[in-house]
């Protein structure tokens, strides 16, 4: 009984009791930041970008690790995050649409209600990219070809409900084409096989195409943009729905905890990345995320989400009536 009365006295005065063993938190030892995809792509870099700056919110013996679980588009890592202690010492990275998408889909391990959004880092605009040497140069000699040979062209993305692979579902029920799907664990094995010559046409976000940021010039040709208006970092690229694919998907990038972490730990996660976010430092050091950076506290996000959803219910029936074919 005093135990429910101090809780009852605690929280009509505005404080929250946080159990002992988080008293130390996040000093204690180190917490797991978890991505879903392999090392290099978009989500893990912006991860490994920005973290250093959060942990020197907390002070110097506070300690992020990045570790990575790649798989299932991702539903492996956000599993893992579900299920993980409330404690502070586990944290993911989730990936918009595909979080939110899957359980839409599929039986999923994890339900969206079974976690907590701490905030929205990044917009990243979805593009469509080749190889420098292809002999695509824009999004109309693509329709141009699936038209003239339905299904010659292979489409390669991050996985199941990813941005990459909505917009191919999109991109083909719009132009009325039939695409070749292939399914990656992660941007960097997209990569490769561009250059390779092993895959026709890429499905990234603007932040994951160096080209664009001060990286190795020239290896990728970047066709079109799946935004409704261009970007400021490709201003001659033209947008799908400039050529007439009326297309628009992007990638958005956050973090988010298990449902039952106390208030004073999300609090003070948002605020040390909406902190970051503002660091000139930083910003100078991620050229990539730059551009899309668009911080948004967690339960606004978790409202923009809400809308989301229903806005991908028609295309989520689609793909499961597909998939019992």
């Amino acid at each position: 009984m005093k135990i429910v009365a101090l809780c009852a006295f605690a929280t009509a005065i505005g404080f929250t009791i946080v159990p002992p063993a988080m008293a130390g938190w996040p000093d204690d030892k180190p917490t797991e930041v978890i991505v879903g995809f392999s090392a290099g792509g978009g989500t893990d870099v912006m991860a490994r970008k920005l973290l250093p700056y959060v942990e020197k919110k907390f002070g110097d013996s506070a300690k992020f690790i990045v570790v990575n679980r790649p798989g299932a588009a991702g539903e492996i890592a956000v599993t893992s995050v579900a299920r993980a202690a409330p404690d502070g010492f586990t944290i993911g990275l989730v990936n918009v649409p595909g979080y939110n998408f899957i359980p839409m889909t599929r039986a999923a391990q994890y339900s969206t209600d079974s976690l907590r959004l701490i905030a929205r880092v990044v917009d990243d605009p979805s593009v469509i990219v080749v190889s420098k040497d292809s002999k695509f140069n824009g999004l109309k000699d693509i329709i141009d070809a699936l038209r003239s040979r339905p299904g010659s062209i292979t489409f390669g993305h991050n996985g199941a409900g990813t941005n990459g692979h909505l917009a191919v579902r999109m991109l083909a029920k719009t132009a009325g084409v039939h695409t070749n799907d292939i399914s990656y664990k992660g941007t960097a094995a997209q990569r490769t096989d561009l250059l390779g010559g092993h895959l026709d046409v890429g499905l990234l976000s603007v932040s994951e195409v160096p080209e664009l940021h001060g990286g190795v010039k020239g290896e990728l040709k970047v066709i079109a943009l799946l935004a409704k208006t261009r970007s400021s970092v490709l201003p001659d690229v033209p947008t799908a729905e400039e050529v007439g694919v009326p297309v628009i998907m992007s990638a958005e990038r956050g973090f988010a905890v298990p449902k039952a972490l106390p208030d004073i730990i999300v609090k003070k996660l948002e605020t040390a990345i909406r902190e970051s976010l503002k660091d000139p430092e930083y910003i100078k050091s991620s050229p990539g995320d730059a551009p899309v950076l668009a911080f948004m506290p967690g339960a606004e996000w978790q409202a923009h989400l809400d809308r989301m959803t229903e806005d991908l219910r028609p295309l989520a029936e689609e793909v499961k009536k597909s998939e019992r074919k």
